[in-house]
């Protein structure tokens, strides 16, 4: 009598396995259409940004044409020229380089510093929470762009100096972030048992309580990255940034008194910041959705 089917019949079908949260957040991130068409326009910026000063290398400061040439009028200079007659697609390439240079590396330092005292704060609390959110406070109520210019003015316009100056102004939403996930995830089973069983307060922050807390960081990381962006070309703007160094900033901040007379020399190098932004925005988006399982039902 045959009432049962045996375990290794063909028609048995077998069941999916289960994926683990990365590999389905990853799913979810390849499934978001904004999120392919934010990292397909990243690619493509940072690809012409570090491969065009290779392929064409040549000096950005050169003058090579007529000042104020028009774009799409001479095929040596394709996007027009600026006022002093540098070509405004070179200048756009190696512009690239630095911009981004500048927003990944103040992100990362602002996103470090953020981690480390919202840590910190979250995971022992007391006097040490009030004081570093004290400290957290105090940077938080000052205007970031007026205290990036002080910083900016004392220490001289250099490449490192703006860098420093975003990284040290923008970390305060991390740190409220970072402290808010520590304090929801450190009273979890999970790190009770890993504390009972002898785990030192290092090993409960950095490999047991951040590797869970780290959905929400890496939004927040990816988005601070276009808020250093346009940190940089703001400074650049107000006659801030590097002035050895090309970088989109300074293109518009040096073209800006020729907006009426030489419109492209302000709108190209703006419109790719544009683009930048809105990519990585997209791309935060995408994450933000991946990674909250709340939004993957949706």
């Amino acid at each position: 009598m045959n009432t049962a089917v045996a375990k290794d019949s063909p028609s048995a079908p077998s069941a999916p396995q289960a994926q683990g949260p990365w590999a389905e957040a990853a799913r979810m991130f390849a499934r978001n259409p904004s999120a392919i068409v934010g990292s397909v326009l990243l690619l493509i910026v940072i690809l012409v940004s570090v491969v065009g000063p290779w392929v064409h290398p040549v000096d950005p400061f050169e003058i090579v044409a007529a000042p104020m040439t028009p774009p799409f009028t001479e095929a040596e200079v394709w996007l027009g020229t600026d006022y002093l007659g540098r070509d405004v697609l070179i200048t756009m390439i190696y512009g690239g380089r630095a911009t981004l240079l500048v927003g990944a590396v103040a992100a990362l330092l602002s996103v470090t510093i953020g981690i480390t005292l919202g840590a910190t704060a979250g995971f022992y609390g007391g006097r040490i929470d009030n004081l570093l959110m004290r400290i957290t406070e105090f940077f938080q109520v000052l205007p970031a762009l007026l205290f990036a210019m002080v910083v900016v003015t004392l220490f001289g316009p250099t490449i490192v100096t703006v860098t420093l100056a975003i990284g040290i102004v923008s970390w305060t939403g991390t740190a409220r972030l970072t402290r808010a996930e520590f304090m929801k995830v450190r009273g979890m089973e999970f790190v009770r048992a890993e504390r009972a069983i002898g785990a030192r307060n290092a090993r409960l922050i950095w490999k047991v309580i951040l590797p869970n807390a780290l959905p929400p960081l890496i939004v927040s990381a990816t988005l601070a990255i276009g808020a250093a962006i346009l940190f940089e070309a703001g400074l650049s703007f107000l006659g801030l940034g590097d002035p050895n160094l090309m970088s989109w900033g300074l293109m518009i901040g040096s073209s800006r008194q020729y907006l009426l007379s030489s419109w492209w020399a302000v709108t190209f190098p703006g419109a790719a910041i544009f683009v930048t932004v809105l990519a990585v925005s997209l791309i935060g988006d995408g994450l933000n959705d991946a990674l909250n399982p709340k939004l993957r039902e949706r």
